[in-house]
């Protein structure tokens, strides 16, 4: 894979595009929550305009992390700083797998338990919420670790664009 010294504007646009858009997924879950317990107990619920923004935000996350995927086969991604430990390199390179693994399987198996109605996809869905929030805390943990410990250009990467 191609290994170039930074980031292109578009996958920096993707990379903060899909931040917010999660985060976003966070902020307003409750609707598709609630009106997903209320029709598993068979009672009605009215239409809420967020529970179509939470499925079709879902289906945009899709997208757009494939969108990276490709970018990253063509264009290539900037190597780890020389001096970083293998430790920290394969912890890195698992959690970024991890991302696009746990975003698609979060984007299915929420399209699968709302329009298929299957119970078992909800979990999966929740459950994945929660490993996640944990990858985003490592994420952004060594982020902070990179610029403000070991003073790399690890964070700066992901905001300016390579020349």
């Amino acid at each position: 894979m191609n290994s170039p010294a930074g980031y292109s504007r578009v996958q920096i646009a993707l990379h903060w595009i899909v931040v917010a858009l999660v985060a976003a997924q966070y902020i307003f879950k409750d609707s598709i929550a609630n009106a997903w317990m209320a029709w598993q107990q068979e009672l009605p619920f009215a239409f809420d305009p967020r529970i179509l923004a939470h499925i079709v935000v879902g289906m945009l996350i899709l997208v757009l992390i494939g969108w990276r995927l490709v970018l990253r086969a063509k264009v290539g991604a900037p190597s780890p700083p020389e001096d970083e430990p293998a430790p920290m390199r394969a912890i890195a390179s698992f959690s970024h797998a991890s991302f696009y693994v746990v975003l698609a399987a979060m984007s299915v198996s929420g399209a699968i338990a709302w329009f298929g109605d299957l119970v078992p996809a909800a979990l999966i869905h929740n459950l994945l919420r929660l490993v996640l929030l944990g990858l985003i805390a490592l994420h952004v943990f060594a982020a902070l670790l990179h610029h403000v410990v070991l003073k790399t250009d690890v964070m700066r990467r992901m905001v300016r664009p390579q020349a």
